[in-house]
């Protein structure tokens, strides 16, 4: 945990920052010097820290029984997330690489794979169709496991929140999936992709949220490598289990997926640079884990987006970085979110370690829109 004076201060930290505020208890510092310099810092945002700090628990409560050993707010154990995927066997497996510490950098990997696999049995994980058609609509990760069948003990949420998100931020838009089939497309803008690029098989799950729909969806971010620039990917089936014999596996599987059912485009550089050359106009653009504050490079993108008119939708890991993004949309654009800050039931169920903060942490945790 770093100081929260870093930065207001010259002389350097006298040590780790273990003093913590004992109002809102989400920022500490290094010494209490320190702690009264940033007080008129703090100050406007300690109680806001503190209701951010009493949803904790809220936050952390999900239906799932694997065990995570998370401590959302221990920032001693960086290595916590490999140690759980070591317990059920994933590390640095399949589409399991990208989620430690210890995974590629996604800058340096060559090959965006959409062939990875689930590395769990059948009975753990989404590899074939549906028995029935999505219920409308699913609200929470125990409607999603009950239609999908999968028991409260499969890890597939902590890759799925990915489609998920997507589907709940459909819903948020009210925008009616039923339109759109083979004869007509559903369109996506999908901004700042990172870890996604390399767990691209995973949005194969929207064939099952959305059957007989047409998406084409277009990632576009500084993370796509340029050797990807531009290029189509074809989702056609769902990432294979780890059971030879599964019916995953046969030849006929993917019969009822149209191979341009799900489209995928790859863009690298920012959303207003590239906007151009897309395609065209999209029904929704979604951005997750946005950080639309801490990066300049959002302003010209917000300004573009509320030229445009098109529903935008995104999320951030913590309330108080969505607070903040509110802030600055609503000084580019004049208006209010459309869509107010609420919390994600499709967030990723463990915890993101947060230097700065305190405040819970999860990728796709809180969703907003403009």
């Amino acid at each position: 945990m770093e100081c929260a004076a870093k930065g207001l201060v010259e002389e350097p930290c006298a040590g780790s920052a273990h003093r913590r505020c004992g109002s809102c208890g989400a920022v500490a510092y290094c010494s209490k010097d320190h702690q009264f310099i940033h007080w008129r810092v703090h100050k406007e945002e300690c109680a806001r820290l503190s209701t951010q700090m009493s949803r904790i628990d809220t936050l952390s409560q999900f239906p799932f029984t694997f065990s995570i050993e998370s401590l959302a707010l221990d920032h001693t154990v960086p290595s916590t997330r490999c140690l759980f995927l070591e317990s059920i066997k994933v590390h640095l497996k399949g589409l399991w690489k990208s989620e430690c510490i210890c995974g590629p950098e996604i800058s340096f990997v060559k090959d965006l794979s959409i062939t990875a696999e689930w590395n769990l049995e059948s009975s753990l994980c989404p590899c074939t169709e549906p028995e029935n058609p999505v219920p409308e609509p699913l609200a929470s990760w125990e409607d999603y496991y009950r239609w999908r069948s999968l028991p409260l003990h499969s890890p597939v949420a902590l890759l799925l929140h990915w489609p998920l998100t997507l589907y709940h931020c459909l819903q948020l838009s009210h925008i009616q999936t039923s339109r759109y089939d083979e004869h007509s497309t559903l369109r996506i803008h999908y901004l700042g992709p990172e870890k996604e690029l390399l767990q691209l098989t995973v949005f194969a799950e929207l064939h099952a949220l959305f059957p007989g729909v047409h998406l084409h969806i277009e990632l576009v971010g500084p993370a796509v490598p340029r050797s990807r620039d531009g290029e189509v990917v074809n989702i056609s089936s769902y990432a294979h289990c780890s059971v030879e014999n599964c019916d995953c596996r046969s030849s006929t599987a993917s019969k009822d997926l149209n191979c341009s059912a799900l489209t995928l485009k790859l863009w690298k550089g920012f959303y207003h640079e590239r906007y151009g050359d897309m395609d065209s106009n999209p029904h929704l653009i979604l951005a997750p884990n946005a950080g639309v504050a801490a990066y300049p490079s959002w302003m010209p993108t917000i300004e573009m987006i509320r030229e445009i008119g098109i529903p935008a939708m995104f999320t951030d890991f913590c309330e108080e970085a969505a607070h903040l993004a509110s802030c600055c949309i609503r000084s580019i654009t004049g208006q209010p979110l459309g869509v107010p800050i609420q919390v994600n039931p499709f967030r990723q169920p463990i915890a993101e370690n947060n230097s700065a903060l305190y405040i819970p942490c999860y990728s796709n945790c809180f969703v907003f829109g403009m």
